[in-house]
């Protein structure tokens, strides 16, 4: 797979996955930070621009998730905020030791609170069109079972706290039960819909940075279909 920067150097490397810390940006130069190199790519093969957002603070990070502008902007509610929009994402999952890449989708508090009303759910986000598309026989069907079954990709579902649920080859669920059991979460806790590639810590740092970053744009073309149908705007 050829990077769009290849003309530059890419620096990132692999000890810049920290499974204690999470994702090292801060105190690098553009050519060895994640975030710059991804969003120079996604932006280079969708020929559209990207907003990227995060989870953490300081020089190492958590979560980055990468949004599509248009499908932001479009929201006549939530344009403000990127909560309702579904995302291209990497995590370090430092109580489960894993790296994860792939499609997430968020539903934000169904208890109103003026106080954190841009984490309420609004009608405009893409979770209620996530819902919608779990159906037998969809075509969100089809690409969670080619991701799932022949990819060996795992789906997680519901409260991002506490109740979320796996599943993989061994118990796929059908489009009824994954749909009830996001529906089922906690309505005073946030919730989301993840379809992710993982990797451990040796697995990780077996590999080059440039191996890395070519393994990350390889999970994100696989859940592009699935990200496609979820979103209002082209992609």
């Amino acid at each position: 797979m050829k990077l769009a920067q290849e003309s530059q150097m890419v620096g990132f490397q692999s000890r810049f996955l920290d499974f204690h810390r999470g994702i090292r940006v801060g105190n690098l130069g553009d050519h060895e930070r994640i975030t710059r190199i991804l969003k120079v790519e996604l932006e280079s093969r969708f020929q559209q621009s990207f907003v990227t957002e995060r989870w953490g603070r300081g020089v190492y990070w958590r979560w980055i998730g990468y949004v599509v502008k248009a499908n932001k902007l479009a929201k006549p509610i939530s344009s403000n905020v990127s909560f309702g929009c579904a995302k291209f994402f990497l995590m370090i999952d430092t109580d489960e030791q894993l790296f994860k890449c792939g499609l997430q989708v968020e539903r934000g508090y169904l208890k109103k609170s003026d106080k954190s009303s841009r984490f309420n759910l609004e009608t405009d986000w893409d979770w209620h069109r996530l819902i919608k598309l779990l159906r037998s026989n969809s075509p969100m069907e089809i690409e969670l079972k080619r991701l799932v079954l022949r990819e060996s990709f795992i789906l997680q579902a519901g409260s991002w706290s506490s109740k979320k649920s796996y599943f993989s080859k061994s118990n796929f669920p059908t489009m009824l039960h994954l749909r009830k059991k996001l529906k089922s979460a906690p309505e005073d806790e946030w919730a989301s819909f993840m379809v992710y590639f993982s990797m451990k810590e040796d697995e990780i740092l077996q590999s080059s940075g440039n191996d890395i970053v070519d393994s990350i744009l390889a999970i994100f073309e696989e859940v592009t279909p699935a990200m496609k149908l979820c979103i209002q705007t082209a992609l």
